[in-house]
């Protein structure tokens, strides 16, 4: 009889917050911006390392070494699903959404970059892809950006062959009907429109400005109410035009909260962002939750780490290639996937776990934790 070897267990964790400022000023419907912060954790299991990260405050770093690293040590480094388990059971008293789910996203993400790399499998393999890539469209249209800013922006995504973009709206309503022409003229008849308010409108301006949108040709509403608004979200989506999806979730931070936003029927299409809602062992719940409805999911941002999630979702919408984490991922790593021409961002299967190495030398002068 062959017995089997020891598993691998996780020797420790560690974690680094660095804050990089913006090309320049950013802005959406209620929130404005010059620097976004990358918690990045390193997961260790004899000389093998497995990262992860998220878009959060410095603190969530001091989450990852301070409670987090303790409760993983000495786990098997194999079954990355317990340790997230085991993480979720020792926050109780912390108060779980928001900090702390992106800590625990940055540590489960990084486990499972560590236990693909252990099996020498890419990560879209280690997690079970139904795809061999993840569609994207481009993100980003800030209301700071002037006329010229914005069609170049939008112009550039369209000639690296993505055939989808997406502009902010809802800071000043008065200028979102230029906006969108502005948009539409750079990108043409044939590319898909998006339009994301970041719940800036109320429930009357959302119903308002969905029929001036979809006369326009926009397709996706992206937050029209706040994402917490479910009864609002549902208005919007009972009571807009045809051909205009409403989509919202990006703030999800725990599988209740998902499933009352698909329980109240608020979203076509619902969205979550893997290094927001508890790390790929939520995110593969997550998708479980939409499969169940047969209801479309979509992902927030991190693409490099999204693009490998993202082939793990049957109902696939999505990826939201945001230009900051676009921009932070590429300064951050060598190795990052970039779209195909047919605009879509296929994991590399040569190479293990996330094919990521972190650039640590150009990201020092960045460190804050």
């Amino acid at each position: 009889m062959t017995r089997c070897s020891a598993p691998a267990a996780v020797d420790r964790v560690d974690a680094a917050a660095y804050t990089i400022p913006t090309d320049r000023p950013e802005s959406d419907g209620t929130l404005a911006w010059d620097s976004t912060t990358l918690v990045l954790v390193s997961a260790h299991s004899g000389g093998t390392t497995g990262i992860g990260w998220t878009y959060a405050g410095p603190s969530a770093a001091s989450v990852v070494t301070g409670e987090l690293a303790d409760v993983v040590r000495s786990r098997d480094a194999t079954t990355p699903a317990a340790s997230w388990a085991a993480m979720h059971h020792a926050v109780r008293n912390l108060g779980r959404p928001g900090l702390v789910a992106e800590a625990i996203s940055a540590v489960d993400v990084a486990l499972w970059d560590l236990h693909a790399r252990l099996l020498d499998v890419p990560l879209t393999v280690a997690i079970g892809a139904v795809h061999d890539g993840t569609p994207v469209y481009g993100s980003g249209g800030f209301t700071s950006y002037d006329d010229r800013t914005l069609a170049d922006q939008l112009a550039g995504w369209v000639e690296a062959g993505i055939p989808r973009v997406k502009i902010k709206v809802g800071r000043d309503p008065a200028a979102d009907t230029h906006r969108v022409r502005v948009a539409r003229d750079a990108i043409g008849d044939d590319v898909e429109l998006f339009v994301d308010a970041n719940g800036a409108y109320t429930r009357k301006q959302a119903l308002e400005w969905a029929h001036r949108f979809a006369d326009r040709g926009v397709r996706w509403l992206e937050e029209p109410v706040s994402s917490d608004d479910l009864a609002g979200l549902r208005l919007v989506r009972d009571r807009g035009p045809g051909g205009l999806d409403v989509a919202a979730g990006e703030y999800g931070y725990d599988l209740p909260y998902f499933h009352h936003l698909l329980d109240a029927e608020a979203v076509d299409c619902l969205q979550a962002d893997v290094t927001r809602c508890g790390g790929i062992s939520a995110f593969v719940r997550v998708a479980a939750l939409c499969d169940a409805r047969s209801t479309d999911l979509s992902l927030h941002c991190a693409p490099q780490v999204a693009a490998h999630a993202g082939t793990a979702v049957w109902h696939l919408r999505h990826l939201e290639y945001f230009h900051d984490h676009v921009r932070i991922e590429g300064m951050a790593f060598d190795g990052v996937l970039r779209p195909e021409p047919d605009g879509v961002l296929r994991p590399d299967r040569s190479r293990p776990g996330l094919g990521l190495t972190v650039r640590t030398a150009d990201l020092e002068r960045y460190r804050v934790a």
